[in-house]
């Protein structure tokens, strides 16, 4: 790895801080982990906020992480960015083989690359496709990728049909047991509703994450603009009546609409 590429330059800035820095010197995977999960929400925030300049510094801040975790291992013989570079390396020659050989590709892109992905050797034998995914994933992005995961050899609906239908299967199931009362099997229906939810937004090419975070805001908007207006004509919140808040609501709602 050339000293003066761009990760060149952060692995010696991380090298010199160890050096030079108590903190910095300190630090090991496990403490940094908090702040390398901070960076990574920052950096999504950015993106989705469509900001250059903010994306831009925290990238910056993840690479320090990036460099940091490089430059611990240096410290400890256990890899190098050399080492890091060469297996990204060979895993994308495995996983692209219409671009680097070793056969065509499937006509499906990502069906072609999940099958690839689990004939990769692991130990104890080949690894089945739904493992690796990191535990600590949110859970409607868990979701997302274990049905992607599926999918990518063939355990899919055709189309949206499939999903919505199996939507509406879940919310009988849930209205079916909300009469029971059983708390306990509510929770698994409400689980196995957003699940096919989170399926139906997958076959419109939609991350229900992404989905539910504009839903978020929109009610954040919407409650203000209510908050305001009970405001202006005199009205408490927490006192005043659901019919009372309802009709505002569908006032703010009209004027968005409108």
């Amino acid at each position: 790895m050339q000293g003066d590429s761009a990760l060149g330059r952060a692995l010696g800035l991380v090298r010199e801080l160890r050096q030079r820095c108590a903190w910095d010197r300190a630090q090991t995977p496990q403490t940094l982990r908090p702040y390398l999960v901070e960076e990574a929400l920052e950096l999504d925030h950015a993106i989705q906020t469509d900001d250059p300049e903010a994306m831009r510094d925290e990238l910056g801040d993840l690479l320090l992480h990036l460099a940091f975790q490089i430059v611990i291992a240096e410290e400890r013989s256990q890899f190098n960015a050399e080492v890091v570079t060469r297996t990204l390396e060979e895993k994308m020659w495995r996983r692209h083989p219409n671009l680097f050989g070793e056969g065509r590709a499937s006509r499906d892109d990502h069906a072609g690359w999940e099958l690839v992905k689990r004939r990769e050797p692991r130990a104890g034998g080949k690894r089945s496709t739904l493992a690796g995914l990191p535990p600590t994933l949110p859970p409607l992005l868990m979701a997302f990728r274990l049905q992607e995961r599926a999918a990518g050899i063939g355990f899919d609906w055709p189309d949206a049909t499939g999903p919505l239908a199996k939507v509406k299967e879940e919310t009988a199931e849930l209205e079916r047991e909300t009469g029971n009362g059983r708390r306990e099997t509510i929770e698994e229906e409400i689980g196995d509703l957003l699940f096919a939810a989170v399926n139906l937004a997958r076959k419109h090419g939609i991350e229900a994450g992404q989905a539910l975070e504009r839903a978020n805001l929109k009610f954040i908007d919407r409650f203000e603009k209510v908050e305001k207006l009970a405001e202006e004509r005199g009205l408490e919140m927490g006192r005043a009546s659901l019919e009372e808040l309802d009709k505002l609501w569908d006032e703010v709602k009209a004027t968005k609409e409108a």
